[in-house]
């Protein structure tokens, strides 16, 4: 399983269902990736249709293998009413590197409801034994003190015998 960071690009959704009688909904997002949650802000009075064009950053680890996105409807004097929610699988992710934005199902009760548009970009964290073969290389060690050099047109081993 492989371990980085996760950007989340929370674009829209469209379609959803009005949890409201007499007014719009006002939407907003609860995005979780195993025990790390965020939430976007408040889409005030965009109803089934908001806009949110916000980004959000995860550390992935071992046995992350799907983003939860759960759709909210804020109120102000009773509790916040649950719109439905959507599943992103992230192995197509670590294997593009990213994806652009796509319009993934919202579903409530088992049924269609709506849906959300995100686009994903995973960064793969480097391993420091990685790191550490790349700086030989880099900056030379022993290989560098056996290369051929040129002096004055001529060339000289870099080595004495």
């Amino acid at each position: 399983m492989p371990q980085g960071t996760l950007e989340v690009l929370l674009v829209s959704a469209k379609d959803l269902e009005n949890t409201e009688f007499l007014s719009k909904m006002d939407p907003y997002v609860i995005l979780t990736c195993r025990t790390q949650e965020q939430r976007s802000s408040v889409a005030s009075g965009q109803g089934s249709e908001p806009q949110w064009n916000e980004s959000f950053v995860f550390t992935v680890s071992d046995g992350a293998s799907e983003l939860n996105l759960k759709i909210m409807d804020k109120d102000t004097f009773t509790k916040d009413d649950f719109v439905g929610e959507a599943t992103v699988p992230l192995d197509p992710l670590f294997t593009e590197g990213s994806l652009p934005p796509t319009a993934y199902s919202v579903v409530k009760d088992g049924e269609y409801c709506g849906e959300i548009k995100v686009g994903l970009t995973f960064t793969l964290e480097r391993s420091s034994s990685q790191e550490c073969c790349e700086e030989e290389q880099n900056y030379g060690g022993w290989k560098e003190s056996s290369k051929e050099e040129r002096y004055g047109g001529r060339e000289q081993s870099s080595y004495r015998d």
